[in-house]
């Protein structure tokens, strides 16, 4: 048994179009109009496919295919937000390839002892409300619904109402739920499977990551008179704190890699010496003992050079997920998937955040990987070849097939 790769691209190439980019990635940042476009494609293909939809206080979608029995259902889940300028993989390619999962089990009359569902969780990317992941957050009882609901965007709007705005302000409740598993299919962001030319990656777990906010108040003054001696430059001060992040993935090694991808400067003029600077610290291991030795360097590091430039700071470790191992059994499930589709695999660690993080929190969960070009993601150049993704769906379907048919 085999997806319908004819009708998978169609479905990529459809939805792919909501809030294209014109050199072909995607802006579809959670809960614009682009987004509400998108949930209402996937709403409507979800019908059709006669899935039973529901939607929860978090607008995350559910689509239920009924099994014979009334057991815990298998899941099959990802997002369809994206980052600015981003790529049309990540997230939309794992919903896309649980629908055309389950249109193949209704191509081939099947009717699976537990039910399959279809879950799009809201703002997985976490690049307009944070943190990331932020509804299968509240859902693991890990972020509280009003936290959720009362977090802003960069122009203050909050998520509630904007959930309400485009009608994915539901009425279930968004707490954990009893599931046999819980599968995620998603590009694997990274060039380990490109390099070894493998089609699927076996995922056994997801790194520990850690978020930090950090804002330094210098004092704003005409670039031209103000002598250099008498300054208290804030973006100096940045400078010294994003090249020290950088030195701390060199001196403790390993795996461990340390970004600062967010940066905003006040007030941002030619002729302005700044006085303000906000900025972000992402930091990933897969141990958690790694990060614990890492943030007390990046307190140091902070202190040190904002002493060095005599400004003040505000510095928040604000997120933090600990390494996520997946259940052995549903790692196991997708193997024997790989091998019985003959396909190149082997098992990887994701070095990116997904909801099956939080997911597997509540239940066994696991994940598939496919190829990314050139190990590219989150930008307009993101791709994975169609035979890839194929194989990568089939497994997803004949994971979804040995899990839904055990007791």
């Amino acid at each position: 048994m085999r997806i319908d790769r004819k009708r998978l691209e169609r479905s990529m190439d459809d939805l792919g179009r909501i809030g294209e980019t014109p050199r072909g990635g995607l802006t579809r940042l959670a809960l614009t109009d682009d987004d509400r476009r998108g949930r209402d494609w996937m709403v409507a293909h979800m019908r059709e496919a006669g899935l039973r939809v529901t939607v929860d206080q978090m607008g995350n979608i559910f689509g239920e295919r009924a099994g014979a029995e009334a057991l815990p259902p298998v899941l099959m889940g990802s997002h369809v937000d994206s980052v600015p300028t981003g790529g049309k993989y990540d997230g939309q390619l794992g919903v896309l390839c649980g629908l055309e999962t389950i249109r193949a089990l209704n191509d081939h009359r099947i009717r699976t002892r537990r039910p399959v569902t279809l879950v799009i969780f809201t703002n997985e990317e976490g690049a307009r409300f944070q943190p990331a992941m932020i509804a299968s957050g509240v859902m693991a009882g890990k972020i509280a619904l009003e936290d959720a609901y009362n977090t802003r965007d960069a122009d203050g709007i909050r998520l509630a109402d904007e959930l309400e705005r485009i009608g994915y302000l539901g009425s279930e409740p968004c707490v954990a739920r009893p599931f046999r598993a819980y599968l995620e299919l998603h590009i694997e962001q990274g060039p380990i499977l490109e390099e070894e030319g493998l089609s699927v990656g076996v995922v056994e777990g997801i790194v520990a990551i850690s978020w930090s906010r950090l804002t330094i108040h210098g004092v704003q003054d005409h670039a031209g008179p103000t002598p250099m001696r008498i300054r208290h430059d804030a973006l100096v001060a940045a400078a010294q704190v994003v090249t020290g992040v950088r030195r701390i993935a060199h001196e403790i090694g390993g795996d461990l890699v340390t970004t600062v991808g967010r940066l905003t400067v006040s007030p941002n003029i030619v002729n302005a010496i700044p006085g303000k600077v906000a900025l972000s610290i992402d930091m990933r291991d897969p141990k958690n003992e790694t990060l614990d030795r890492a943030l007390p360097l990046v307190d140091r590091v902070v202190r040190d050079a904002c002493e060095r430039e005599g400004v003040r700071y505000e510095l928040e470790h604000y997120w933090r997920v600990p390494f996520t191992p997946f259940a052995p059994d549903v790692v196991g499930a997708v193997e024997r998937a790989a091998k019985a589709s003959g396909v190149r695999y082997r098992r990887i660690l994701s070095g990116a955040g997904h909801d099956a993080q939080y997911m597997a929190a509540i239940g066994p969960a696991g994940m598939i990987f496919v190829p990314s070009r050139g190990g590219r993601s989150h930008c307009e150049e993101e791709f994975t070849p169609m035979d890839d993704i194929e194989n990568g769906a089939n497994t997803l379907l004949l994971t979804a097939l040995e899990l839904a048919e055990q007791a």
